[in-house]
């Protein structure tokens, strides 16, 4: 054999070589099943944004798509299967501010540590949370529930919050000190049995996201009295925000975003962003987000990672003056 020819022969086998060097699914279509953690139960708001997604990613790589819940905690126990997972990109986290930006800083041992377990792989959104009234709670805004607690409720009420130490636990602390009421908080496993109580009056009140009430807002059969951010949100016009009602300081916007497991290869993470920038730019799913109460916008993951530093940092602030220690 000539040297020519082992030449050209070496080249060929170290080019068939190339894709085991990325994960399955970068290689191209059916090469490997996707899955998509999230850390909240089926029906809640963070389920269906996953759901319609998924159904999108799926057209966009060409292979199999799925969603994987693993409930509990605030979305620790989905983070912590994150951690565990191969690095080969067949494994991604859905997730919101909460388990990222917030459950680290109020969990003693929390088991991950973003920074160094977890890499941005592409953020979608922003959204607000928000404080809404159960059927039978007899107001129609967010004065009107003050006053009802304060002279009907001996000033005291519990308020469902869908996972405990989070953003919405913390509100519910502030909206307490600003208006003398001992408003309690009911920690659920997501949004979805939270909501259950409120729709049978088993608690008057619960804080969550907008994309947990807005169906039910909607229909009337819950009713959105107030919600965080700078501006009123378009898909709630009607809706104060807690700055106009005089409880500043809650501008900043939280985030929905991909990660995965650190030390997935960067060929990996590049061409799923690129997936998901597709899916994103697309209209209709721009509406189907949009009409759930989210600020849809792509976010590559570097910008995700920015975003994420400086909500935490905002947050970091919050939690500490609240004098809340980790438990």
């Amino acid at each position: 054999m000539t040297v020519t020819r082992r030449r050209l022969l070496a080249r060929a086998a170290a080019a068939s070589a190339l894709p085991a060097l990325l994960p399955a699914w970068a290689q191209g279509p059916g090469a490997k099943t996707l899955r998509i953690l999230v850390g909240f139960p089926p029906g809640g708001g963070t389920d269906v944004v996953a759901r319609l997604l998924a159904d999108k990613l799926r057209e966009q790589l060409g292979m199999t798509v799925v969603v994987e819940n693993r409930p509990g905690a605030g979305g620790q126990i989905a983070a912590l299967a994150l951690k565990a997972a191969p690095a080969d990109g067949s494994v991604l986290f859905l997730t919101h501010d909460h388990t990222i930006s917030i459950l680290p800083q109020v969990v003693k041992n929390a088991g991950f540590d973003p920074a160094h377990d977890f890499v941005s792989a592409g953020g979608f959104a922003t959204f607000v949370n928000g404080l809404a009234l159960s059927p039978g709670t007899p107001a129609a805004s967010f004065t009107e529930f003050v006053d009802w607690v304060k002279n009907k409720q001996g000033g005291k009420s519990a308020v469902g919050i869908p996972a405990p130490a989070s953003t919405p636990e913390f509100l519910a602390r502030l909206l307490g000190q600003r208006y003398g009421l001992d408003l309690v908080a009911a920690p659920y496993r997501g949004s979805a049995p939270m909501i259950g109580d409120m729709l049978g009056n088993q608690i008057p009140a619960g804080i969550g996201s907008v994309q947990d009430f807005i169906e039910n807002h909607r229909a009337g059969k819950l009713r959105v009295v107030a919600v965080l951010g700078g501006k009123r949100q378009a898909a709630l016009p009607d809706v104060p925000t807690f700055a106009e009602l005089g409880l500043a300081g809650f501008e900043d916007t939280p985030y929905y975003g991909f990660y995965a497991p650190a030390g997935t290869p960067a060929a990996a993470l590049s061409r799923f962003a690129d997936a998901l920038a597709q899916v994103v730019a697309q209209p209709g799913v721009r509406e189907q987000l949009a009409n759930m109460g989210l600020a849809v916008g792509f976010m590559s993951p570097a910008q995700l990672a920015e975003r994420e530093r400086a909500y935490t940092r905002v947050w970091t602030r919050i939690i500490q003056a609240s004098g809340f220690v980790p438990q």
